[in-house]
């Protein structure tokens, strides 16, 4: 089952961002799911930075997914960033990060937080969509990338 479907709106889609650190990043990230889900930017920011201090989401080699439970929230949502200036995120190789999914999802739901975020990994290490996210000159050529089925071809 695919569940990057429907996880992705176009509007929650921006490419070629301009973010000058991690926290930026955040901010912007909480100021889209305030207006496309009504959570306030502050509950979104800060359950980013608490996942964060876990450890960083940071996957390496230019890609982050940082993620977040959110009280109250019914179903998953995802944003994508494509940052005009990588940023330093602390992943595991030490390269900055230019690529980020940030996933929100409801505050108990364990077993579909670990489902994306498994799907997102298998598209991420695939060299194909790599290519294909670097290049994709729309919102809509992404989320395309996102909802298939099976990794890129």
């Amino acid at each position: 089952m695919n569940h990057l479907s429907h996880l992705l709106a176009t509007e929650n889609i921006l490419l070629n961002f301009e973010a000058s650190s991690k926290k930026r990043v955040f901010e912007k990230v909480g100021l889209l799911f305030e207006n496309s889900q009504g959570i306030a930017r502050s509950t979104i920011f800060d359950s980013l930075f608490a996942r964060e201090k876990l450890g960083s989401t940071g996957l390496g080699k230019g890609i982050a997914v940082p993620h977040g439970r959110i009280k109250g929230l019914k179903t998953a949502h995802g944003a994508f960033l494509r940052l005009a200036h990588p940023v330093a995120f602390d992943s595991p190789d030490g390269k900055p990060v230019s690529l980020l999914f940030v996933l929100i999802v409801p505050e108990e739901d364990t077993e579909q937080h670990l489902q994306i975020l498994s799907e997102l990994a298998e598209r991420f290490y695939d060299q194909n969509c790599l290519d294909a996210l670097y290049a994709a000159d729309s919102a809509e050529i992404i989320q395309n990338i996102f909802s298939q089925g099976a990794p890129c071809q």
